[in-house]
């Protein structure tokens, strides 16, 4: 929740020094505002990730664990709103200014005065609430209705939005439906933060990245000793998120074992670490997301059909963006002002042409497509201004993936040689095509992610290959 929803400011305060955060923390709650305070950059990413966006972000350059530079990042990446001031001491104000170009509002070279410090805290703040101010006019003049970070124009979504609202303020499991970028990740953050688990942790689990292997240990966690490896014992994600909510995304990627444990998790609200002999008590909320039809899935023997009643008591289906177009240009604006800011950029708007090419566009990436694509014009564009040639446009839906490439079959070559020859050229291919996000590349594909990692590592692709032609592929999205 911003100022502007409520007369007490939100700040974070964030440095190394115990007398530093004392006296900060004293001036500002003496201006009225909540404070909450951070002794390093790491517990300061934590804060950032676990609650509703702050106003404003007071951090130190140089600290341990994370520096100031990436607790910007963080602050800036969970909402564009998040007015930041950087504190440095004379000999890094070269790294100050990267920090101003990245989107901080201010920053504060030591020693400084408090008076001065406040006063320039204040112009954030006053910042931060202007912007509020506008986007609640600029929503209201367009019949827009925006929930969280959701902001929408369509009847469609108008309708995604009251159930989120509803969805807000009881306890129960939430399933979100939809194709891969129609943005189920945002859906459960809003409900997260607009509702009764507000200031909690809100927990993130790529069902489809962790391996199988590991599953288990990484949701439940695990005793010291309880495998090779196990040095310390580890809490796991469900305990790390109590009181507060577990994300499961792409939730039809859980093998059935684990599908069957965590059925008695929800069941039972307890968990047992991996090694361990009693069971812990633990209080999340679950939501959980899938771009495949979990009906089809339950049919098909892949996914216990328990388990989908026991997530799909409350259901959001997330239309896509080609169904909505109505929302293209909010969606657009919003970007355009995030990337904007981002990159240093001081943009107006878009031009007629421009928006005509977005609209004629369907979108096979959904939102996630339109936020590539205006970050791209963004950095493309030459005035304030976007244009049309600005807007580069990716394939479309009606497309497909590119056709695979030709080989030929040379005399003597095995059938499984050759098909490994095909396999390969057409993942370089969507390599080149889409980037090398696996989560983007399994959808790209029409696969999953575990059968991605299977065939990159097969075809060593990502690895180090002298004279290949080889890409480098990150590990996790």
């Amino acid at each position: 929740m911003s100022a502007a929803d409520h007369d007490r400011p939100r700040i974070l305060v964030v440095d190394d020094e115990d007398g530093i955060r004392t006296t900060l923390d004293v001036l500002f709650r003496r201006a009225g505002w909540d404070v909450a305070l951070a002794v390093d950059g790491g517990k300061a990413l934590d804060a950032i990730r676990s609650s509703p966006p702050y106003d404003l972000v007071v951090t130190d350059l140089v600290m341990p664990v994370t520096d100031g530079i990436e607790v910007l990042r963080a602050a800036r990446e969970r909402s564009a709103d998040t007015q930041v001031i950087v504190i440095t001491a004379h000999a890094t104000v070269e790294t100050a200014l990267a920090a101003m170009r990245l989107g901080a509002h201010d920053y504060v070279q030591k020693p400084y005065a408090m008076e001065e410090l406040r006063v320039r805290a204040e112009r954030a703040i006053e910042k931060r609430r202007l912007i509020d101010e506008n986007t609640r006019l600029r929503a209201r003049v367009a019949g827009r209705r925006s929930f969280g970070e959701i902001i929408a124009a369509s009847d469609r979504m108008a309708a995604v939005i009251g159930v989120c609202r509803r969805a807000a303020q009881i306890p129960t499991n939430v399933l979100v439906t939809g194709e891969s970028g129609t943005g189920k990740e945002l859906v459960a953050r809003a409900i997260h933060h607009e509702g009764t688990r507000a200031g909690k942790p809100f927990v993130v689990v790529d069902c489809g990245s962790i391996p199988e292997t590991l599953i288990e240990s990484e949701l439940f966690g695990h005793m010291r000793g309880a495998f090779t490896g196990a040095l310390a014992a580890q809490p796991g994600l469900f305990r790390s998120a109590d009181g507060g909510t577990v994300f499961l995304d792409e939730i039809a990627e859980l093998p059935l074992g684990m599908q069957v444990k965590l059925l008695r998790v929800l069941q039972e609200r307890v968990v047992k670490p991996v090694g361990g002999v009693e069971e812990i008590a633990v209080d999340v909320r679950v939501v959980a997301a899938t771009n495949r039809d979990l009906e089809a899935e339950v049919r098909a023997g892949r996914f216990r059909e328990d388990l989908f009643y026991r997530l799909n008591v409350l259901r959001i289906e997330m239309p896509p963006l080609r169904e909505r177009l109505a929302d293209i240009k909010p969606l657009a604006e919003q970007f355009l002002h995030k990337y904007g800011e981002q990159l240093g950029r001081k943009m107006t708007g878009f031009t007629e042409a421009a928006f005509q090419r977005l609209l004629a566009h369907d979108f096979p990436g959904n939102v996630r497509e339109l936020a590539n694509v205006i970050e791209r014009a963004v950095a493309m564009s030459d005035g304030a201004q976007v244009d049309a040639d600005a807007v580069r446009l990716g394939r479309s839906a009606t497309s497909g993936p590119p056709d695979a490439p030709v080989l030929t079959r040379e005399p003597g070559m095995s059938l499984d040689d050759f098909m490994d020859g095909v396999e390969r050229r057409v993942l370089v291919q969507a390599v080149a095509e889409v980037g090398s996000k696996h989560r983007d590349l399994a959808h790209y594909l029409g696969i999953t992610e575990r059968s991605l990692r299977y065939r990159l590592g097969k075809h060593r692709i990502g690895q180090a290959e002298e004279g290949s032609e080889a890409t480098k592929i990150g590990a996790r999205d």
